[in-house]
């Protein structure tokens, strides 16, 4: 795993996980393994991003936060990156867009939970987002009615891909959607922070 972007061969299909990782937990490594399975993917990169722009509050220093995913999230087909700082993009419109022009040909797949669909017609150019890059929605179960009853999933109705066919997500063009049941793992970043197992200096807390 390394903060730099590999070359991808065009057709390989990338699952892309963003956010702050403030802290990276045993959350976050449980539904990237699930997205791995769930969406066929050849890989999955975490994009720790150098903030949130729908978040007051500033996270903890990058260089710490990617230490602490690089700790957490040991897999052969996990990648840590910081793409975002490097290419100075700030919102994921902006990002994907970057990726895309870097790695052509390559299919990614914009992974996000039910709560981030909920609020996703907040985001900056988010029909760009759905119109452009195929979404999987991983969530709860029993998340299923607050995900249909989010604007973008009203609007894109009809793009969405039940979840039996998840493995196709990435098969076909996007507006293309797919939201897939999974069992989580029962911790927060917020929760480790409100806990002080997470401090801006130490990294984990005694």
């Amino acid at each position: 795993m390394n903060e730099g972007l590999p070359y991808m061969r065009p057709g390989r299909v990338v699952g892309l996980l963003g956010g702050s990782f403030d802290p990276a937990h045993e959350g976050h490594a449980h539904i990237s393994r699930e997205a791995l399975k769930r969406f066929a993917l050849d890989e999955l990169w975490w994009l720790v991003s150098p903030g949130n722009p729908l978040k007051s509050r500033g996270p903890a220093p990058l260089d710490q936060r990617m230490a602490r995913a690089r700790a957490v999230m040991d897999h052969p087909r996990v990648r840590i990156s910081d793409f975002e700082a490097r290419a100075g993009t700030r919102y994921t419109a902006e990002t994907l867009q970057a990726l895309i022009r870097t790695s052509p040909g390559v299919r990614f797949v914009w992974l996000m939970g039910a709560d981030n669909l909920a609020q996703l017609d907040q985001w900056q150019d988010w029909r760009w987002i759905m119109e452009h890059v195929p979404v999987g929605v991983l969530a709860r179960p029993g998340q299923r009615i607050a995900a249909r009853n989010a604007k973008a999933a009203d609007i894109y109705r009809q793009a969405r891909l039940h979840g039996y066919a998840s493995r196709l997500l990435a098969r076909g063009s996007a507006p293309r959607w797919c939201f897939v049941n999974v069992p989580m793992v029962d911790i927060s970043s917020s929760e480790i922070r409100a806990r002080g197992l997470w401090t801006t200096r130490g990294g984990v807390g005694a």
